[in-house]
């Protein structure tokens, strides 16, 4: 698997830029769109820690591990979200995609759907991953719910596994993908995007 670096994935209606410290005000305004950091099974910035999320994704990245996107609506040029790759691991040739989260207004539309085929895409594809990984809590139903549509498989869940914000711990489910498996469900995400909303 080649190196996970910087690149711009972009379609028609969405972009997906490296994160950066240009991106914090963006942010900060697509999770108030929901005032999504009061959800407890999210990863969502609260608005003072805009910045601080921002350093931490870049920290990641400079320790290898993660890779996190801004996603931009190309017609508005609004940030809308973000989503990463992390826990690369290159030795068995896998990455995970996830701290995926999108302002309330844009959630239940092509957002998700697009962003996930460019991103499966170019782990697929250009980078050479053999499995593309994905996990959640085990009470944030609408992520899991998304995962299963982009055509990926429950792989299990680890019992007792993270802390959420809030100090509890969470039991986390995990689905997977492999190479084989990506051709046809990405015929069927260019299916679902070409359907009238």
């Amino acid at each position: 698997m080649l190196a996970v670096a910087p690149v711009t994935l972009a379609d028609d209606r969405i972009r997906l830029e490296p994160l950066g410290l240009h991106h914090a005000d963006g942010l900060k305004r697509a999770a108030a769109d929901g005032e999504l950091w009061n959800l407890r099974v999210t990863s969502v910035p609260e608005p003072e820690d805009t910045r601080g999320y921002v350093e931490r994704a870049l920290q990641a990245f400079a320790e290898g591990h993660r890779l996190a996107f801004a996603v931009i609506e190309v017609t508005s040029g609004e940030v809308v979200g973000s989503s990463s790759y992390h826990d690369i691991v290159p030795a068995v040739e896998r990455l995970e995609i996830g701290y995926t989260w999108y302002a309330k207004s844009r959630q239940h539309t092509h957002v998700n759907a697009s962003a996930k085929l460019l991103l499966m895409t170019h782990a697929f594809e250009t980078l050479g991953a053999r499995l593309v990984g994905w996990r959640t809590d085990n009470f944030n139903f609408a992520s899991q719910r998304a995962i299963e549509r982009l055509g990926a498989r429950r792989d299990g869940v680890i019992r007792h596994h993270a802390l959420r914000r809030d100090g509890t711990v969470r039991d986390t489910v995990m689905y997977s993908m492999t190479a084989g498996e990506w051709p046809e469900a990405k015929a069927q995400l260019l299916w679902r995007l070409a359907q009238p909303a």
